[in-house]
């Protein structure tokens, strides 16, 4: 007697074996979602899970779910169809992130829980109806995809997603900005205590001196003096007395921006007909303005070197650095803020410096070719000598201001470094290997030649994403969302605590952290050794953040690519 096939039988007995496949989708959704909710460093765990997973529902739909041959094939096969289909019409925002492959890992999980949810609910239906709404499943769960756009991604690796028709917020700015003023006229330079030249501050360190704030924000929290709409962006801010300075993306322009800081209203704006635009931190520049005299210096995304001035905005000159120096635009854009030394202007490209006459904006020096890289030049004076330190991918370099002539290099190959080198004491640094380790190096000098020597790693602080602030022997930052604390002496940790992955400024004169978290808010956090304590927080933005706050006088001015506002927080006598 012949053996029946499967595709033999007739619907009434078929009996799948569905369980498996149920418990596979299960276990799929809690290792792609609720285990990165629970351990945010399992972000990685939680793609490769999700993948994974419809990994195994293809093998036990093919080979053990007892489905009839044709559904068991035909559906598989429909599946790689549809969704090759559905990613030629993706909107770009989707079909560029996670480099290409967004769509793949965040539609399996989707496809894998509707496929399944299929082969339950229609378990019993007649054939026909069986494989027509296995159809529509399949074709809703791939094609509602091209109905969507992301609005960027978080430091955990989600997406915002929105309705791809619906206006951007930048949209919505740019239609206001047409029936609006665009100058309320120049404020006075009032108050000569709000000074914050750009980038982390006047060292670039993220220390605010010579201030004592009022913590007790429960009784007296930040009094709100206004809140305004702003282009994307991560470029954060420089102050100076009531003008405020900032880069934001408007349309197909590129712009530096000059604010009233007591009212928010528009001083001046410069535009430069340039747009840079990535899936992940969004459209816009990423580098912040620097302040030197009654200048502003500022780098677009695209590689625009501009040197406007500071009270009118009217431009000193203008280079194109990136097609000066010959280099592409790398993939999330140029992010180094300028750096003022001496004569000439120095920026970050790529992993390259390149320095030019601060006054005609002429070429003065191209530095060592360090590779990719997204962080700023910095100046330090180790040895007695003033050097320009910045990362790249093949590590450490410093360089002479005024030659740009190699003086040293640590070699510590990681790729994309976006984070600053610090300055601990005497002629030591800390720097970071971005999300593996963090050394502390010291710079000597012997002979006419300078080396940099590790005194130390340590894998106790994961660093990546934020800048760290160093404070009487003690480094604090962020290892995954979590704020931490180490030991300088050898790296130690000695507490991690809060979950916030943001940016942050240090109140060095009273020992306070002042954070401003990826989630828009600012909360307060003692710069103690021995434990972790959260003193006061306050909701500041709506939406993602990811750029740095600033303190200039008793001002706290903060921004993300829809918002930015104004905080009075009282201060106190010493």
């Amino acid at each position: 007697m012949r053996k029946k096939n499967v595709s033999d039988v007739s619907d009434k007995e078929i009996k799948m074996n569905l369980l498996p496949g149920i418990i596979i989708v299960t276990l799929q959704w809690l290792i792609r979602y609720l285990l990165p909710a629970l351990i945010p460093k399992a972000a990685a765990v939680g793609f490769l899970g999700g993948a994974a997973g419809g990994i195994a529902i293809i093998i036990w739909w093919l080979f053990f779910s007892r489905a009839p041959r044709t559904e068991r094939w035909g559906a598989i096969i429909l599946i790689i169809v549809v969704m090759y289909i559905t990613s030629l019409f993706l909107d770009k925002t989707i079909s560029t992130a996670n480099m290409g492959l967004m769509f793949i890992l965040f539609s399996i999980p989707v496809m894998s829980l509707s496929f399944v949810t299929c082969a339950v609910v229609t378990r019993n239906l007649p054939k026909v109806s069986r494989r027509i709404t296995m159809i529509i499943f399949i074709l809703l769960a791939s094609g509602f995809w091209t109905l969507l756009r992301t609005n960027g991604m978080t430091g955990d690796g989600h997406q915002k997603l929105g309705w791809r028709w619906a206006a951007t917020n930048e949209e919505m700015l740019l239609s206001k900005y047409a029936t609006e003023d665009s100058s309320s006229g120049l404020p006075a330079v009032t108050d000569s205590t709000s000074w914050w030249p750009g980038f982390r501050g006047p060292d670039r360190n993220g220390t605010v001196n010579n201030l004592i704030i009022n913590s007790n924000w429960s009784s007296e929290p930040p009094e709100e003096i206004w809140r305004r709409a702003v282009g994307p962006g991560c470029s954060s801010f420089a102050v100076n007395g009531n003008m405020l300075y900032t880069q934001e993306q408007l349309g197909e322009y590129e712009v530096v921006s000059c604010y009233n800081l007591t009212n928010g209203k528009t001083v001046w704006k410069h535009k430069d007909k340039a747009r840079f635009e990535e899936s992940h931190a969004g459209p816009g520049p990423r580098s912040t303005p620097t302040l030197a005299g009654n200048k502003v210096f500022s780098l677009g995304a695209t590689g625009i070197l501009n040197t406007l001035d500071a009270s009118s905005g009217s431009v000193i000159w203008s280079r194109d650095a990136a097609k000066d120096t010959g280099i592409k635009i790398p993939q999330w854009g140029f992010a180094g803020s300028p750096l003022i030394s001496g004569d000439v202007v120095i920026v970050s490209l790529a992993g390259k410096v390149a320095a030019y006459d601060i006054t005609n904006g002429d070429p003065k020096w191209t530095g060592p070719d360090g590779g990719s890289g997204y962080s700023s030049p910095q100046l330090f004076t180790l040895n007695g000598v003033q050097q320009v330190v910045f990362m790249s991918k093949s590590g450490a370099i410093s360089v002479e201001p005024e030659s740009g002539k190699k003086i040293w290099d640590y070699p510590w190959e990681i790729q994309d470094r976006i984070l600053q080198p610090s300055f601990i004491e005497e002629d030591d640094l800390l720097i970071s290997g971005e999300n593996k380790s963090i050394s502390r190096i010291s710079v000597t000098q012997e002979r006419g030649e300078y080396k940099a020597r590790e005194l130390w790693n340590s894998s106790e602080y994961k660093v990546n994403f934020n800048d760290f602030i160093i404070h009487k022997g003690y480094a604090y930052g962020f290892d995954g969302p979590a704020l931490t604390c180490i030991d300088m002496k050898d790296g130690r940790r000695m507490w991690r605590g809060g979950r916030y992955r943001g940016f942050q400024v240090l109140l060095i004169d009273q020992g306070l952290i002042l954070i401003l978290t990826e989630k828009g808010e600012v909360a307060l956090v003692s710069a103690d050794p021995l434990k972790f304590m959260e003193l006061a927080k306050i909701q500041a933005l709506k939406s993602k953040t990811w750029s740095h706050p600033v303190i200039a006088g008793n001002i706290l001015v903060v921004r993300n690519h829809e918002e930015m506002a104004a905080y009075r927080i009282r201060t106190e006598t010493k």
